[in-house]
């Protein structure tokens, strides 16, 4: 089951979040910074929304979040999948492709053109379940300046 997250469920999403940032191999991670930064994001919230997956004993399994930002290309809005995370006992089980999904529609109903998204280039089976979805790849190369 999917559900948006609010304060009411943060608490449970947050260490589906830290294990997230430590498969990317992020060092200081922050669980208040978190919580704090995380509570931002919300079904009735221009700026995006974070979801989460429940498995059948009705435990957060899974998250993605959708952020909102503008490209001056098409020129539109944009929904961002910026995170997609599936703990690993729960992977291959199409849990991945329901939160894609369901952020597409998110998106959609935001009235986004799009809804796109990068992963590391290691993240081979994060790739699989996209190079199975009807999207195409970006010719694009991304950057990173760290501020």
């Amino acid at each position: 089951m999917i559900e948006a997250v609010t304060d009411n469920n943060l608490a449970e999403v947050l260490p589906l979040i830290r294990r997230y940032q430590e498969f990317y191999n992020i060092v200081d991670i922050d669980d208040q910074r978190n919580k704090e930064f995380f509570s931002q994001f919300g079904e009735d919230k221009n700026s995006g929304c974070l979801f989460l997956y429940r498995n059948d004993q009705g435990i957060a399994v899974a998250f993605a979040t959708v952020y909102f930002t503008f490209a001056s290309s098409i020129p539109d809005k944009v929904g961002v999948m910026n995170d997609l995370y599936t703990a690993p006992d729960y992977r291959g089980k199409g849990i991945g492709k329901r939160l894609i999904n369901h952020c597409l529609e998110f998106a959609l109903s935001k009235e986004a053109a799009r809804l796109q998204w990068i992963t590391a280039e290691d993240n081979v089976q994060a790739q699989r379940l996209y190079d199975s979805l009807c999207t195409r790849k970006s010719s694009w190369k991304v950057y990173t300046y760290e501020t």
